[in-house]
């Protein structure tokens, strides 16, 4: 049976064997530029807005950066993203059932 593919394993193995020793602070900068990128894409796959959005030829591309920083991010402040996904969906099953949707109150 073949083991199961582990994205954050793979993102700390990787940083590991090319010495990446960027700073948790810039790894974050970094996290909150490649979401604007993703909103970029939105905007640009969207006419800015204007019509149903469409992804762009760069929408999985900016979506893989993104997911690699906030893996390097959740490693880097030793951070379990399966645990940390349980719990947040737990948290939104309670305010589905609460309120009907996923929104804060």
């Amino acid at each position: 049976m073949a083991a199961s593919y582990d994205p954050q394993e793979a993102v700390a193995r990787f940083v590991e064997h090319h010495q990446l020793g960027t700073s948790v602070e810039a790894r974050t900068l970094d996290l909150v530029s490649e979401v604007g990128e993703v909103a970029k894409e939105v905007l640009k796959g969207s006419a800015y807005g204007r019509e149903p959005f469409v992804p762009t030829d760069a929408w999985a591309d900016e979506l893989g950066d993104t997911l690699f920083s906030l893996l390097y991010v959740a490693n880097g402040t030793g951070v379990n993203l399966k645990v940390a996904l349980q719990t947040a969906m737990k948290k939104y099953e309670h305010r589905i059932a609460l309120q009907g949707d996923l929104g804060s109150t």
